[in-house]
């Protein structure tokens, strides 16, 4: 059974209810920028990042199943892609992010199958 992209992962250690946004986002090689906007709702969970000066301020829509692992005490979310792989994302959608099955399609479709490391 293929685990699904929009649900925060058993591992991740995601706790219902918490507030992850000002959480730092550390991809695998590196920090890539704050949560923004979160979302728990189930069959489409997700996190916009705001990656600052990193990429000229562009927000990214991650979704729940590539985070590997939440650090309340640090206060950072640990995701399983690489900077390069966040940066050629699709571009985030503020008017498309919530409800539009077709623009989850095109992000889930680039993030694939949730991996580990």
């Amino acid at each position: 059974m293929t685990e699904n992209i929009w649900a925060y992962p058993e591992a991740a250690a995601y706790r219902p209810g918490s507030n992850l946004v000002g959480y730092k986002v550390e991809a695998t090689d590196g920090s890539i920028g704050k949560v923004d906007k979160q979302s728990e709702e189930v069959g489409s969970s997700f996190i916009v990042v705001d990656t600052g000066v990193w990429i000229f301020g562009k927000h990214v829509l991650l979704p729940a199943g590539i985070i590997t692992r939440i650090d309340p005490q640090e206060k950072k979310i640990f995701v399983a892609r690489t900077k390069a792989e966040i940066k050629d994302s699709p571009e985030f959608d503020v008017d498309k992010h919530v409800g539009d099955p077709t623009y989850h399609e095109q992000v889930g479709g680039y993030y694939g199958t949730p991996r580990t490391l």
